[in-house]
Parts: structure tokens; sequence; C-alpha cells
């Protein structure tokens, strides 16, 4: 069973001298799976339940729980319709997000809902993202109060009124093609829905019908999730090692920051403001339950819509609880053709760095790591650049995935001067697509 937000799955044997073997061959060498090394060991579960046997037409539900990894494009209510509705009639749609995007949708019968599994499961919404992970929900009824993009009611049309004449239902937000659902029995090969974006991040607008607000009873809390927001909620920071800068270094790889403000009623716990909800959804799947200097972060959507300066204060490091970053020109997604250039990548061992004058060597850069106290690289690689580039790039390849995390949080900007330069360099880290040098 995986539990993808969680980066863990459980295995069930068929005897515990099995799992026996399996967890003494984990300690006894390293074993790698995708880059990254894996850790085994007992479970407290005695058994993998699960709620239903889908091959079972008798049993089931007919509510599935989609989870949506690396969600590069906004998941809304008419996206997941435009997927799941020609294979099995959907009632209703509720996408909420905690540890990442998720959302339950409501099928007409049980067995809509055992093939929409059998067909979806593993699929990409778009090329190389959304990914869909889907399992059988707790709820076996969705009680949705409003239609839009985080929830709809299909069976209830009066939850919405009608814009000048157009109706209900939109298309989907990247449109919908009639070769978008590749089903070739139990499995999809290639992407749901087509991109019709030339930028590979750009985000467009949705539009949004008015509101209706009716007395109907809430939805169960467990599942509603909050509201969309641009603001994210990070708590686990060390209380003497993190700023609002070292936040800002972080968190900009998802997104353009606008202000930071730690929250003195909480303390090691931060608001960030970023650019849209998107960059919040890129923040949370990308840097929820890292470690940091020896803590876990926990990132969240917030229940603000904005990051307002009051009660700042002094942090243990001397410097302020707030700071404004909307018009440093560090923010790496400020237009369309910037945004672009960005890869969005999970936290890696390796480190993609650029902007380096050219005579700056590898110990000065190590030499670097040393004066920050933060962990140094093991390995060291230099792109070659044209003979009139004014800067460098490479790659840095540290011990573990928590180090180069450390060394980009503290690094990331920082400010490189040489002898008579005029103008400093300023340092640009990213996680790398690269596992090992």
């Amino acid at each position: 069973m995986m539990m993808p937000f969680k980066r863990q799955a459980l295995v069930e044997f068929s005897s515990v001298e099995s799992a026996d073997r399996c967890v003494s061959c984990g300690a006894k060498e390293p074993v790698y799976i995708a880059g990254q090394q894996a850790y085994f060991n007992y479970s407290t579960s005695k058994r993998i339940t699960r709620p239903t046997n889908a091959d079972n037409p008798n049993s089931g539900n007919k509510v599935l729980l989609l989870s949506i990894q690396n969600p590069l494009y906004p998941i809304t209510t008419d996206v997941l319709y435009t997927v799941c509705n020609p294979i099995g009639s959907v009632l209703r749609i509720v996408i909420f997000k905690r540890n990442g995007i998720q959302a339950m949708v409501e099928f007409e019968s049980v067995q809509c809902a055992q093939k929409a599994k059998a067909a979806l499961n593993g699929a990409d919404i778009y090329a190389g993202c959304c990914t869909l992970k889907i399992e059988y929900a707790r709820p076996t009824r969705l009680n949705v109060i409003k239609n839009d993009n985080e929830s709809w009611d299909y069976t209830k049309p009066y939850l919405v009124r009608r814009d000048r004449g157009k109706g209900r239902q939109k298309q989907a937000i990247l449109g919908e093609h009639p070769s978008a659902y590749a089903d070739n029995g139990y499995g999809v090969a290639c992407p749901l829905l087509p991109l019709t974006s030339n930028s590979r991040y750009k985000l467009t607008s949705v539009d949004v019908p008015d509101m209706v607000s009716y007395p109907l009873p809430q939805s169960s809390p467990s599942y509603s999730g909050h509201a969309p927001s641009s603001v994210a909620m990070v708590s686990g920071l060390h209380p003497s090692k993190m700023n609002c800068t070292r936040i800002f270094n972080l968190f900009c790889l998802y997104g353009n920051i606008e202000k930071v403000k730690f929250m003195k009623s909480v303390p090691g716990t931060a608001l960030v403001e970023m650019g849209d909800e998107y960059a919040v959804d890129r923040a949370i799947t990308h840097l929820n339950s890292i470690k940091l200097f020896g803590k876990r972060l926990n990132v969240c959507v917030s229940k603000q819509h904005a990051v307002i300066p009051s009660q700042v204060f002094e942090l243990e490091d001397g410097s302020s609880s707030y700071k404004d970053f909307a018009m440093t020109r560090n923010n790496r997604f400020s237009s369309a053709g910037q945004a672009s250039k960005n890869i969005i990548q999970p936290p890696s061992a390796v480190l993609h760095y650029y902007n380096v004058p050219p005579c700056v060597s590898q110990d000065q850069l190590l030499k670097l790591c040393t004066e920050h106290d933060v962990p140094g690289f093991i390995k060291f690689k230099m792109f070659d650049a044209k003979p009139s580039s004014k800067t460098i790039s490479g790659l840095l390849e540290f011990d573990s995935k928590t180090e180069a995390v450390e060394a980009l949080t503290v690094l990331n900007h920082y400010q490189i001067r040489i002898p008579n330069g005029s103008n400093p360099y300023t340092l640009k880290l990213c996680f790398s697509t690269s596992s090992h040098l």
C-alpha cells in the first residue's frame, strides 16, 4: 500500500520470516529505489487491509479518493470531471489540500467507481505530471454546498447561477480533446488531457461562475480542506537557523514569494505569501515533511489569504520576523519566459549552481560551505562554457538530500564579490534532475 505524501509504503509478506529477511538485508546493504536510498523497518500494522474488494461487484465504494502527485498545473472540478465522467457518471467532486492535493469523486454506482479506478490509477492527467493515485474513500457520499473550482454537485444546478446564458458545465481549463482518454483496458499509457500552452509551467486563469449561497449542512470537516489560498503555513522551523531570507531561498524554487512573516504566538512557524495558490500547491507537494536542520517541516495551506505585517519582532539571529520580497529580482516566476526556464524538482542530493564568476574555484565554493556552517559537497562538476561567457554553472553532489537542502537554504542568492569587480555575482542554486554525478 503506497503512502505517497509520506514517501512510504507498506509491504505485507506471506510470513514473518520473509519480512525478517527483508529488514535484515536492508540494514546490511543500502538499497536504492529511483536514486533514493530506501529504509526498511517493521510496521505496527499486522496486515494490510483495504476498504473493499474491487474484484467483487457486490462490494466496494462509489466514492474514490484521488491523490494528485506532482501537480504542476491547476487541478479543478472541471479537470477531474473531464477525466472521470467519460468512464462512469460522476455525481459530485470535492477537492481538498492537506499534504498535497487530493480529491474525492462520487460516481453513480460502485461499478462505475471500480471501472474508473482500474482505468485511471497511475495515469498522468498531463504529460509527465499530475499523476493519479486512486484508492477507495471511507465516506459513501459527498456533501457539496457550492459549485466552484473546489467542489461541484452535478445533481444540483441551483448551487450556481448561469452566467449570461452559458451552460452550467464549463469545459476543462485546458480544453477537452477527443483523444484525451487513452484507455487500453486497465491502464493508461498517455496523458489524459492535452496541453495547449507553450510554457510547461504556465498556469491559466479559470472562468469561475458566480456562486449562490444556500444554508445547507457543512460537509465533513476531515475531508473539506481549506479554501484555496496563496499563503502557506510552515511549521517545524529551527528557531536559530531559520529566518525570512532562508525561507525565501528554499520556497522561491516553486513560485514567487511576496512576503514572509514568523508568528510570535506560535514559535517555529511562519506564513509565506506566494504569487498564487498553485505555487503553494507545488511548495506543499515538494517541501512538506522534508528534514531541515534536524527538524521536519510541515507545509500546508493557510486559512489566511494574505500576510499582514503585524507584531513584528526580532528573531534569534537578530533579523526581522517580517520581510517583503515582492520587488526582489531573485523571484524566478515574474514572467512567463522566466517561469518556463525553471525546472520544478523535488529536493535531491545534487544541486545545480549557476551565475558564478569564472574565477571561482571548487575549493572556494567548499570554503563558502565551511564559512556558513553547512555541509560541504562530495562531488563537483563544472559545465563547459563559451569563451565569451561571463559566468559558469555546474553541479554539486552532497552526501544526502538533507545536506543539499541545508546548503541551498543558506547559500542560495549569496553575493559573491570578486577583486576589482563593480557588482557582486548572485549565486543561484536549485535542485538538479540528476540523482548522482
